[in-house]
């Protein structure tokens, strides 16, 4: 791994931290001039296509990549069903985490999340930005009806056995949104301020993750939530202190990823500016923009100028390498 690094240009590099937003169209181009490390498709990347172009898209987008790629969707099941929510790739959508355990415990939660794995890969989609860990038990909430709720020990269970099914058919999965949602807002709209206690967190809201990344999570994606008992300056997304947590508390040395930095709490809270030099240095290996060609121009020109060493850099790089090589591709 060290010596396929040592041999990438530093736009190699830079563009492999891009887990760029898919364009409608000439996504084969982009991935082969902006060396990107992966793709994420949306539902309006699915709804006109069925399993054999989607397979032919992602396979032609493969071919256009000197190192292998990531495709990736949010397909967690329930309200974000990227794929299965047109009839053309399942005959129903996948059911919400709460839904699939009433339906048949967590048997069931297997068998569906292998069922979507197997979904996903046969069509060359390797990675789900899925399992949701969030966990919260006041149904009122934003993020109530993509958590598995019932109790924090009952979510990390969840979690477990969701990871162990997907990790077990060979697709990349990504806990979210770390360090847990609770009862905020939606940072889809705006800035939310989590005014908890550090306790509350460790009794409650990273015992899912903790399951997680014990079953064998390749990544972990980070929220946008200020959370004033880690952080009161920044977002979770580029907070020093959340990814050190992560890294050194918790003992998860995969690939961390931001939620997407065109989102409005980061627009909002950077009033413009580009957010990825920042993501990078404060411990994001992995960044998932629409804005994807300023990022890339943001992080050369701050290799360039000494703002982010070539060491951090090299690092991100080889957890995204090892990602891929952990799921079968070929690096």
């Amino acid at each position: 791994m060290e010596n396929l690094i040592k041999e990438m240009t530093l736009e190699e590099k830079v563009g492999q931290l891009f887990l760029a937003h898919c364009p409608t169209e000439g996504a084969e181009e982009l991935v082969s001039r902006l060396h990107l490390g992966g793709l994420l498709m949306f539902a309006h990347n699915f709804e006109d296509k069925d399993p054999d172009s989607v397979r032919e898209f992602t396979k032609n987008c493969s071919k256009n990549a000197k190192i292998p790629l990531l495709i990736a969707a949010d397909e967690e099941g329930g309200t974000v069903v990227r794929i299965s929510k047109f009839k053309q790739y399942r005959d129903e959508p996948f059911k919400s985490p709460k839904d699939i355990y009433a339906q048949g415990g967590f048997e069931a939660v297997y068998a569906e999340a292998k069922e979507k794995a197997e979904l996903m890969l046969s069509m060359g989609v390797n990675y789900d930005l899925a399992p949701v860990c969030d966990y919260t038990d006041d149904e009122s909430k934003y993020i109530a009806k993509r958590s598995f709720g019932h109790t924090p020990q009952m979510c990390a269970e969840f979690i477990k056995t969701s990871v162990s099914a997907m990790v077990g058919a060979g697709l990349c999965c990504s806990l979210k949104h770390f360090p847990g949602y609770g009862g905020n807002s939606d940072t889809h709209m705006g800035m939310s301020t989590d005014v908890r206690e550090l306790s509350e967190f460790e009794t409650k809201d990273l015992l899912p993750f903790e399951s997680g990344i014990e079953a064998g999570a390749q990544s972990v994606m980070v929220s946008h939530n200020i959370v004033n008992c880690f952080d009161p300056d920044f977002p979770a997304s580029l907070s020093y202190p959340i990814h050190t947590y992560l890294r050194d508390k918790m003992g998860f040395d995969g690939v961390i990823i931001t939620d997407s930095l065109t989102m409005n709490a980061i627009r909002q809270f950077t009033n413009g500016a580009d957010p990825c030099a920042r993501a990078l240095m404060c411990g994001n290996d992995m960044i998932i923009t629409a804005l994807f060609e300023e990022g890339y121009n943001s992080i050369c020109d701050a290799v360039k100028c000494g703002y982010v060493p070539e060491s951090r850099l090299d690092e991100a790089v080889g957890r995204i390498l090892m990602m891929k090589r952990r799921i079968g591709l070929d690096i």
